[in-house]
């Protein structure tokens, strides 16, 4: 399989879920893969089983100094960047009611703010060759879910600042695609920390089910690949028809 031959991929949040999947999907489709993660623990487990295509640099997204670091080592390691997968994420659960600063900052600080870095210095490290920036919403970028108030807000906004950041390439000819993943609920250790809560969320999925990670980082291939070439600016919706209702 080579839909990704030659190409170089920055993926945030690589060592579990959907961004392992993700990593574990490019280097099938023939990518070399940077992997970040604020948490290491598992990096070396994870990388012999990528190995020789995977690396890992301890990141957190919510800083933005530590993007350039990630740019110039992966820069060092492979000569370029060709895709940066913003997925790194965290959940909490709270309402309109009883936010907290420190819960609200907390939460925006890494689902949005860390998108927005990976999107900055993706296009500034990007432009002069293109590529790819996907970044990792979610339903709750779509529609309101009472208990899910800051990671609404989060979500909702990394749906608008892709639509942004894409015609700002486009309009300044960069080559550089832009698009969101909404996924529906998902089989990673963020949603299966609650079994208690997994029958419940299968039924809100006219499919009966939840989502396996590989399935989402199928649509992650498709975006980062050439065959995506004439799309940005989208959002592309997998959610076994949880919003079709």
């Amino acid at each position: 399989m080579d839909r990704l031959q030659n190409k170089v991929a920055i993926i945030t949040g690589g060592i579990k879920g959907i961004g392992l999947a993700t990593a574990q999907a490019f280097v099938a489709e023939g990518a070399q893969v940077v992997i970040t993660d604020i948490d290491g623990t598992n990096h070396q487990t994870v990388l012999e089983a990528l190995s020789p295509s995977a690396h890992f640099i301890e990141h957190n997204v919510a800083d933005e100094q530590a993007w350039e670091t990630v740019f110039t080592k992966t820069i060092e390691l492979f000569g370029h960047v060709d895709i940066v997968v913003n997925n790194a994420g965290i959940l909490d659960f709270n309402d309109a009611e009883h936010i907290t600063d420190d819960i609200w900052h907390k939460v925006l600080a890494v689902d949005l703010d860390g998108v927005m870095y990976g999107v900055k210095h993706g296009i500034a490290h990007m432009k002069k060759n293109g590529g790819s920036i996907i970044n990792l919403s979610s339903i709750a970028g779509l529609i309101g879910i009472p208990n899910l108030f800051a990671y609404n807000a989060a979500k909702g906004g990394v749906k608008m600042l892709t639509k942004s950041a894409a015609l700002y390439c486009a309009e300044n000819q960069y080559q550089i695609r832009i698009n969101s993943i909404h996924p529906g609920y998902v089989h990673t250790p963020m949603v299966d920390a609650y079994p208690e809560m997994r029958a419940d969320l299968e039924k809100l999925h006219p499919l009966g089910r939840l989502a396996e990670a590989s399935e989402i980082a199928q649509m992650a291939v498709y975006l980062a690949s050439d065959e995506s070439k004439f799309v940005t600016g989208s959002e592309l919706v997998i959610d076994g028809g949880y919003t079709a209702q």
